[in-house]
């Protein structure tokens, strides 16, 4: 139970982590004294390694046993979250960033498997609960953490909270694993040429889909590189897998039908829940102007909240009726709250969201536990080890996919949109005229000369423009939203029943 605590610990700790950080980042990159430029690496470095270590993570702990795996690269990440805070200079930051990162990517891909080695059945829902239960928690309740810090304490708090949570994860892997033997025989059968070659494909593929927005994609030559060099790698992983005698994760182990459509529907989650992380505080940063410490409690109160209910209903669900059902449930509440964010106007707040984030959470609650039961019913309980590689790859690659395909979208609309809303603001034309004549008055009676007031007019009429195409190119990040979660729908109508076997509902 204590090993289990810990895992399920270290994914919480991962969960937040990740999103405290991209939360934080503006105000991290004035701390530091960063550039755009420098912050915007300083993340793609941040989370680069979690992808590299990560699909190999629940091998080693099979091979070398979990306290050796997470006992010492706890108190190590325990100390470097201390000194980041305390370091200067950019090659100091970007090195402890990435030993950090890599530490990082050790907490959760295990949990899983040592749910499945640790617990008696009846018990394995509720933790698998648990462990969906973070990723919806630490994204709803990030935004609150980092303006409670930066309000009431300070930025450091977003690394030094680790110092804290991070040591009792190896206390509780001390006091809840026995001491363990090397397992010679994975050892000596160890395909090194297959965890090297996946995890270094989905990195570099991670490093080219974070960092594509802002180079321009495949107008980039180190974008237009890593795509191309990691699907290549990616491509050698599976031709490596069919040719070696004992292959780490071989293709066979997710060569099924419904699992291929639960990974797909993942993707959709993805994508469908992409409000709740990203759209929803992006518009109350981009539009509305407000800074965390003032969206973090509405976004808390209507998502988090709610979830502590949701999740125990979605357990009941999946002890009783079919997985597909839970599924369906949880796409159908991302379509309608997508629909509720199409009636974007410039003048919603953070509690204008609250009906949409009510609806989001019980998608976010039903829809990714779903998914993953989806996948284990499906799987061969005895390649546990292989199942749990390819849903590490599934999680932080989906997730990256999406939040670049959504930014991209964002940022190529918002464009169209200020370009056609353009069309129609034309110098001689005598509203464009009066508005600006009435956004100069404002000026003028500041005692500010003609030519000024007149210039300051035109920034306001344009500033106005660029607000409006903001708020169109969200509700079509919105419309987007909804499609995902029609596709997932799609590929619910697909699925087959799964076998019957320990998470099935017979077992409720």
């Amino acid at each position: 139970m204590l090993a289990v605590a810990a895992v399920l610990l270290g994914s919480f700790l991962v969960g937040f982590d990740t999103r405290l950080f991209s939360v934080a980042l503006p105000d991290l990159r004035g701390a530091f004294g960063l550039s755009y430029d420098q912050g915007a690496w300083l993340n793609t470095i941040a989370t680069a390694p979690q992808i590299f270590i990560a699909p190999a993570v629940a091998w080693l702990a099979a091979t070398f046993g979990v306290r050796h795996v997470l006992l010492w690269p706890s108190l190590v990440y325990a100390a470097i979250s201390f000194a980041i805070p305390v370091t200067h200079g950019w090659e100091a930051l970007v090195a402890l960033h990435a030993v950090r990162g890599l530490l990082l990517g050790v907490f959760i891909p295990a949990t899983i498997m040592i749910i499945f080695r640790n617990l008696p059945m009846r018990w394995w829902l509720p933790a698998l609960a648990i462990y969906a239960f973070r990723l919806a928690f630490s994204q709803s309740t990030g935004l609150a953490i980092v303006g409670f810090y930066e309000q009431y304490l300070s930025w450091h708090w977003v690394y030094w909270q680790d110092v804290f949570i991070a040591p009792l994860i190896g206390l509780l892997v001390r006091l809840g694993t026995p001491p363990s033997k090397v397992d010679v025989g994975l050892l000596e059968r160890a395909d090194w040429g297959g965890m090297a070659l996946l995890g270094t494909s989905w990195a570099m593929i991670y490093v080219a889909l974070d960092q594509g927005n802002r180079l321009d994609w495949l107008h980039s030559g180190l974008i237009l590189t890593l795509l191309c060099g990691g699907s290549a790698l990616f491509l050698g992983f599976f031709v490596n897998e069919m040719m070696v005698r004992a292959p780490w994760a071989s293709h066979r182990v997710i060569a099924s039908r419904n699992i291929i459509l639960a990974f797909a529907s993942i993707l959709c989650f993805d994508v469908g829940s992409i409000a709740n992380s990203s759209l929803i505080p992006g518009f109350l940063t981009n539009v509305v102007g407000l800074r965390p410490e003032q969206t973090g409690l509405p976004i808390f109160l209507c998502t988090t909240i709610p979830l502590l209910a949701i999740m125990p209903l979605a357990v009941l669900m999946l002890r009783l009726f079919d997985v597909r059902i839970t599924l369906l449930i949880g796409f159908f509440a991302f379509a309608v709250a997508a629909v509720m964010g199409t009636t974007l106007t410039h003048a919603w707040t953070a509690w204008t969201f609250a009906p949409m984030l009510l609806i989001q959470a019980v998608g976010q609650g039903f829809t990714f536990l779903a998914a993953i039961i989806c996948i284990l019913g499906n799987a061969d309980p005895t390649q546990a080890t292989s199942v749990a590689a390819y849903v590490q790859v599934l999680r932080l690659g989906g997730a990256e996919i999406a939040g670049s395909l959504v930014a991209t979208w964002v940022t190529h609309r918002e464009q169209l949109h200020s370009y056609l809303l353009g069309l129609h603001v034309q110098g001689a034309d005598q509203g464009v005229s009066q508005a600006v004549g009435g956004f100069a008055a404002a000026y003028a009676d500041a005692n500010a000369s003609l030519l000024v007031a007149t210039e300051r007019g035109v920034a306001s009429l344009a500033a106005i423009v660029r607000r409006e195409a903001n708020v169109l190119a969200y509700i079509d990040a919105f419309q987007l939203s909804y499609w995902a979660a029609i596709a997932g729908i799609l590929t619910i109508a697909l699925m087959t029943a799964p076998p019957r076997g320990a998470l099935s509902p017979r077992y409720g």
